[in-house]
């Protein structure tokens, strides 16, 4: 079902309307969760907007549960994949503040 949605939700506007509604969703509750961690002191770095932020973390999910529901390693390893996401997301998010910048164009 995950991927005949990803793969067609682009062509039909219900089906796009319901996909966006979705990832939407998740993104809004993310980024109401980095607004509290950040208000809480638990995230340190603020350069990102947590919209933004949630909408990609969000989006970057999506995507590798769509490899691996196609079968593409190594996303077709279940707790790989898990520990990648987890990774990722704990990393981007709890992890010291980057000492890079971030430019705007």
């Amino acid at each position: 079902m995950l991927r005949a949605i990803v793969e067609h939700w682009r062509d039909d506007p219900a089906l796009e309307e319901l996909w966006r509604g979705q990832m939407d969703s998740f993104a809004k509750t993310t980024a109401e969760r980095i607004d509290a961690d950040r208000a809480a002191g638990a995230i340190s770095h603020h350069a990102i907007d947590s919209q933004t932020l949630a909408a990609t973390l969000t989006w970057l999910g999506e995507r590798l549960y769509y490899l691996a529901a196609t079968g593409t390693p190594p996303f077709d390893n279940q707790s790989e994949l898990v520990d990648v996401l987890t990774h990722m997301w704990m990393t981007t998010l709890y992890a010291e503040s980057p000492r890079w910048t971030i430019h705007t164009v």
